[in-house]
């Protein structure tokens, strides 16, 4: 999937008016899931991506590379999109709900499961939730 096939995706499923909005939210959602996942996760899924979608991944990458993997659930991943995407929580959660689904549409070879395993139990549904339906977490 190429950037702007992405970015126009993001848009039309997180219902975003521009293409502005877009990037807001998928960088605010990749710089976050950046924050949780080891660096050398990030750096397997960056790589499947286009650079200018994957480069958000590595924004806190920690200097030895070993990776930031910090611990935080479900409200503090949902409090840093918001912060980062300047939107209110729920909206900043949709948001993150279809960049997950795009990118679970844009890899390959189980990469998204990984990501899915290495999250905390009450972070899984947002990876699975998708832009469509309701969204169940612990």
């Amino acid at each position: 999937m190429q950037h702007d096939q992405f970015i126009g995706q993001l848009q039309a499923r997180a219902h975003l008016s521009s293409r502005g909005e877009a990037e807001r939210a998928a960088r605010a959602t990749l710089e976050t899931l950046g924050e949780r996942i080891t660096d050398q996760l990030a750096h397997k899924l960056a790589s499947q991506l286009p650079p200018e979608i994957g480069e958000h991944l590595h924004r806190y990458s920690a200097p030895d590379g070993h990776g930031t993997g910090e611990h935080f659930g479900f409200n503090e991943f949902a409090h840093r999109v918001a912060e980062r995407e300047h939107a209110k929580e729920p909206e900043a959660v949709f948001h993150a709900r279809a960049v997950f689904e795009l990118l679970g549409e844009g890899t390959t070879g189980g990469i998204m499961d990984h990501v899915r395993e290495s999250l905390p139990p009450d972070l899984r549904p947002l990876v699975d939730a998708g832009s469509r339906g309701g969204l169940n977490h612990g």
